[in-house]
């Protein structure tokens, strides 16, 4: 299971790669695209938080300036690949409390690919964003990135 969430990861991690650079070399991203790209950063974190059971330094829509999303999404790899890494039982409950201090509790693997999930879904919606400002947006389907 190890190895199958940290692929999942690389591959989330190229994504999101792939979103900064396009916005370095265009200097902005169209429509709602930044606003987005924040949030999925910030789910990361958050859910990192979670499953580390210590409370989250960002807010869910809060938005960051392009030239702070490099380093917010290298620390959420490098906390989620800390988190597998040092886990053996992803079946572990882990109990957490929503935005609107609702209380859970969920699997860590659950909360772990809902992360993949999550961003996947809001990538999606950053490609309609690119459509239709007429922009081509980036291809990042699985099975073209494992090619």
């Amino acid at each position: 299971m190890k190895a199958f969430f940290h692929q999942l990861f690389d591959y989330n991690f190229y994504c999101n790669r792939m979103i900064i650079e396009l916005g370095t070399e265009s200097g902005e991203l169209p429509g709602r695209s930044p606003q987005l790209f924040s949030h999925i950063l910030n789910a990361h974190h958050i859910w990192n938080k979670r499953m580390l059971e210590e409370t989250p330094d960002l807010t869910v829509w809060q938005e960051h300036k392009q030239d702070a999303w490099e380093e917010i999404h290298y620390e959420n790899q490098r906390s989620t690949f800390e988190i597998i890494t040092n886990t053996d039982n992803f079946d572990r409950r882990i109990d957490y409390m929503n935005s609107r201090g609702e209380t859970f509790t969920n699997a860590l693997q659950d909360m772990l690919f809902h992360i993949i999930n999550h961003s996947t879904h809001h990538r999606a919606q950053l490609a309609a964003e690119f459509r239709e400002a007429g922009l081509e947006p980036l291809v990042l389907d699985y099975v073209f990135y494992k090619r």
